[in-house]
């Protein structure tokens, strides 16, 4: 955990009061403090928003429709923004609900049921706060550079680094914690599906996002084959970047297949 986050503000809207008690016991546990506030309804949630700074507001879908859109609203018009979650009742729910193309939440999230699963959505909440470590490995020195540019405008706290090379990088994710991989399919020694073979077979908890020109749709289903957590065509945008990082820290629920 970074020194230099002191604290996490989170509001919790939810109608219940036992759920909303769940997460403060949750709160109450994770290693940074979590300065947790409560609403049940809209009216109470934008007189918590107004009223300062958030970091990260959590919704249950339970709520009218015009409830979340009006939280929603109030959230997206604060400066800077906070991230918005939704809670969903159920996973086949969080599956099928709209996130993050524009006028919905950032993410979404399963509603826990137990004080360990809480635990859990405060430390994902948390990661939100916190840098998130990607190596960006590609052969090009324009392409690493155009990639950064994109990644400055992801609404993400960044740290990146850099690889020219599948060995060179198979050295940095082994001498340091990265929590991402922007790896190139097409590159000379050891290419993309080999880098990221290797990597998910050392780390294969670590999620790698494969890049390319290529638009062949039997390249993208190579590299879902070998790990990658997603596949992106050059040009892709941060909103792209975003989707995937909510996904590796758990804030946005995969489609079962």
């Amino acid at each position: 955990m970074s020194s230099e986050l002191v604290s996490v503000r989170i509001l919790a809207v939810l109608a219940a009061a036992q759920d909303r008690d769940l997460l403060r016991q949750g709160a109450g546990v994770v290693s940074v403090p979590v300065d947790l506030l409560e609403a049940n309804n809209a009216n109470a949630a934008n007189g918590v928003l107004a009223a300062g700074d958030i970091d990260i507001v959590l919704i249950e879908t339970a709520l009218p429709l015009a409830d979340r859109s009006a939280v929603l609203n109030t959230a997206r018009a604060k400066q800077p923004p906070p991230f918005v979650i939704l809670v969903a009742e159920s996973r086949e729910e969080a599956c099928t609900h709209p996130v993050g193309a524009p006028g919905t939440a950032d993410g979404i999230v399963v509603k826990p049921t137990t004080s360990e699963r809480a635990e859990a959505l405060m430390a994902r909440c948390i990661r939100l706060r916190l840098p998130s470590r990607i190596l960006i490995v590609d052969d090009s020195s324009t392409t690493r550079s155009i990639v950064r540019k994109i990644l400055s405008a992801s609404r993400f706290r960044l740290e990146l680094a850099e690889a020219q090379e599948g060995i060179e990088a198979l050295k940095q994710i082994a001498s340091g914690r990265f929590d991402l991989v922007i790896l190139d399919y097409n590159m000379p020694g050891l290419n993309g599906i080999e880098t990221l073979s290797e990597i998910k077979r050392q780390y294969p908890r670590l999620g790698v996002l494969m890049m390319t020109s290529t638009p062949e749709q039997a390249v993208a289903e190579k590299a879902r084959a070998a790990g990658a957590a997603a596949f992106l065509k050059k040009p892709f945008f941060p909103t792209d970047i975003d989707a995937v990082l909510y996904s590796v820290f758990g804030l946005r629920v995969a489609a079962q297949r």
